[in-house]
């Protein structure tokens, strides 16, 4: 049984490509377990290849990240870190992803959800930028739906966006709220404790990481932390991002224990409650065997 589940990683980046067998070796040997969450079509079928090298332990997430949209309407910076070539923005090709999930190591659609941090200058092609994302995120739960899966949701300055779509989809008469119930994280959570009831009034977990450890303004990690109940928590490295204190450089799962002993002391728990607990919370909501 591991120890602690990763639930947000990204060894299928070009980070780890001179030693990602390696990693997953030490993550295993060391009771980490992970879920490598594809940003597109590339770093989807990427993190499928990887956990199917695995027996157990290795699992993947697929989708297409906000920022990785065609829209015609802002150019992203090449991100050598996650892929080597940057490769033109995607149109989201339902069927392809379709096909990708059919591997029974997919846990997971994601990362998916809403970016407004690149965006264009004019206030017409703003508008029409966000609602190209939130079209692109539509598709996306529809596959989560279809394949009965949790999403692993992005979300950078857009909390209010997100809840208003999230909310309108439990709304709709044709289905019974059960049909409409959509399981998941909110990863890498950055919001504020109001930001964040609203996404747990609606039964989504969050997902805390090495950001927890930064000072943001307006943002008060301690207290929304420590106000998440515990069955909604998750924890993840976001790797090869966000590395914790005191380690730098190249984050990897390893890390992992940082976050939990940051968590343990917020809430005053001991270490081994609260691993033993998000394990367990990561274990059913993507649907992991022992």
């Amino acid at each position: 049984m591991p120890k602690l589940i990763d639930t947000h990683a990204h060894l299928n980046f070009n980070a780890f490509k001179n030693d990602v067998d390696k990693v997953v070796r030490q993550c295993l040997a060391n009771d980490v377990w992970m879920i490598n969450v594809g940003t597109k079509y590339e770093t989807s079928q990427k993190a499928v290849e990887l956990a199917q090298k695995y027996e157990k332990g290795v699992f993947a997430a697929i989708g297409l990240h906000p920022i990785h949209l065609d829209t015609g309407l802002v150019k992203i910076k090449n991100d050598t870190e996650e892929v080597e070539v940057h490769a033109a923005e995607e149109f989201f090709d339902y069927q392809k992803y379709e096909e990708l999930a059919k591997s029974p190591k997919v846990v997971a659609i994601g990362e998916v959800g809403l970016d407004y941090y690149w965006r264009p200058k004019t206030t017409k092609k703003k508008e029409l930028f966000k609602q190209k994302q939130k079209d692109l995120l539509t598709k996306q739960l529809d596959l989560a739906k279809e394949l009965n899966l949790p999403v692993i949701f992005h979300c950078r300055m857009a909390y209010n966006d997100l809840v208003e779509i999230l909310r309108k989809r439990r709304n709709i008469n044709k289905y019974t709220p059960d049909e409409l119930l959509i399981k998941g994280v909110v990863h890498c959570f950055a919001g504020s404790w109001q930001q964040a009831q609203r996404f747990l009034e609606m039964g989504f977990c969050l997902g805390f990481n090495g950001i927890i450890f930064k000072k943001i303004k307006d943002i008060d990690f301690e207290e929304v932390i420590r106000n998440t109940p515990l069955d909604r928590v998750l924890l993840e490295t976001d790797c090869p991002y966000l590395a914790p204190p005191p380690t730098e450089g190249r984050n990897d799962p390893l890390t992992l224990k940082y976050i939990v002993e940051r968590v343990a002391k917020i809430k005053n728990l001991s270490y081994e409650k609260v691993a033993e607990a998000t394990t367990e919370n990561a274990k059913k909501l993507f649907s992991i065997s022992i």
